[in-house]
């Protein structure tokens, strides 16, 4: 069964990857009290006015948080993702996720937003928002 709900996708994992992502949502839903949260392409994403903005997703071998626009963050520690703007972060354990380095880049994902909602209208041309 796919998930519908956000709770849904967190039970269908496995213990380590629900502590991995119970933290990313915490964060996120910290950081973005006003984005609308659902599952999206089957993994929880965040979107701002429509425009999606961070999620993750479990990999084979670790959970992906990926941020729309990260390419273009000032804070380090993503890699490239895609053709378009977005980047990642890959982890194995809660532990490796770095909270303050985290809230850094949610920071980031509200001021630097790429406009994915209407990619497909510009054939494929993403603009910056933000």
């Amino acid at each position: 069964m796919k998930p519908e709900t956000i709770d849904q996708y967190h039970d269908a994992q496995a213990s380590e990857d629900q502590q991995i992502c119970a933290l990313l949502r915490q964060e996120i839903d910290r950081a973005f009290p006003d984005a609308e949260s659902k599952i999206w392409h089957g993994h929880p994403v965040w979107f701002l006015d429509g425009n999606p903005i961070t999620g993750y997703s479990k990999l084979k071998d670790s959970v992906r948080l990926l941020f729309w626009s990260g390419q273009s963050f000032e804070t380090g520690g993503l890699s490239v993702e895609g053709k378009f703007k977005a980047a990642e972060k890959r982890y194995t354990s809660s532990s490796e996720i770095d909270t303050v380095e985290l809230r850094g880049w949610l920071g980031e994902a509200r001021d630097i937003q790429s406009d994915y909602k209407n990619l497909v209208k510009r054939k494929g041309r993403l603009e910056r928002l933000k």
